[in-house]
């Protein structure tokens, strides 16, 4: 089972960035696919969901500014970031999830600074 980040980097104040997660070893068509985040300091923290039936979910302070998807393959994941702010630098980790079964990749470093 492996869940790879990647699409991190180093990006302005307003600006964007899309992450992706490559999902194998695993029906990752029948899991959620969530991102969580890691900022300086504090724990880790949920981003978004992307259910099995293709049901979106928000953390409140993303919403309007992130979309997550998955391509019709259903092996990548993506996290399109747009209007980046300063609190929104961390370690971005994609997971999957179903009846117990919880995976993880090993994160992208997103840093938002001018």
């Amino acid at each position: 089972v492996r869940l790879v980040e990647s699409g991190g980097g180093l990006v302005q104040p307003g600006g964007s960035l899309t992450l992706s997660c490559a999902a194998s070893g695993f029906a990752s068509e029948h899991y959620a696919l969530n991102w969580f985040r890691e900022r300086p300091g504090q724990e880790r923290d949920y981003v978004a969901m992307l259910t099995n039936s293709g049901i979106t979910n928000y953390e409140a302070s993303v919403r309007g500014r992130f979309t997550i998807s998955r391509d019709a393959a259903k092996t990548t994941l993506f996290l399109q970031m747009t209007n980046l702010k300063p609190e929104d630098t961390g370690v971005y980790y994609c997971n999957a999830a179903e009846k117990g079964d919880v995976y993880w990749g090993q994160g992208t470093q997103v840093t938002v600074s001018s």
